[in-house]
């Protein structure tokens, strides 16, 4: 396992040297969407302390990334009138990590509608921002 790099793509969104479609943050966690979604409203959670995945991320880090995914995960249900919540979380090159900064995927899903390929379609600004809006709009009204 390697260790932590510190310009990875998400530890330069934390740092506000890449641009998000920020949908949450707290002290802890930071929360934005995939701009190559496998379904609408496909979000990403990630803490804001470094941390390359699961195996290596402190325990009170894991505990607030857990917390924001069930919060962000509830209010997807309700802005993409969901069916169900797809939950995604790789670890390792062996595991399917491409980004290595600790990352939860919350994908909504509708019954009998498959999931995009990974990384095959790139979603417009203008769709990114009116889902970002769908979803905040929901964790607000939580």
């Amino acid at each position: 396992m390697g260790g932590y790099d510190n310009n990875n793509i998400f530890a330069k969104i934390l740092r506000g040297e890449l641009p998000a479609h920020k949908v949450y943050e707290d002290d802890k966690t930071f929360v934005f969407l995939d701009i190559m979604p496998r379904a609408p409203g496909h979000a990403l959670i990630i803490p804001k302390a470094p941390a390359r995945n699961l195996l290596d991320v402190a325990p009170g880090d894991l505990a607030a990334v857990m917390a924001t995914t069930q919060k962000v995960a509830r209010a997807a249900m309700k802005a993409f009138d969901a069916a169900g919540i797809t939950m995604q979380q790789f670890n390792e090159p062996a595991g399917g990590q491409v980004v290595f900064h600790l990352h939860v995927h919350i994908i909504p899903r509708q019954e009998g509608v498959p999931l995009k390929p990974p990384a095959t379609f790139k979603e417009t600004t203008e769709n990114l921002t009116a889902h970002a809006d769908r979803l905040r709009a929901a964790l607000n009204a939580a």
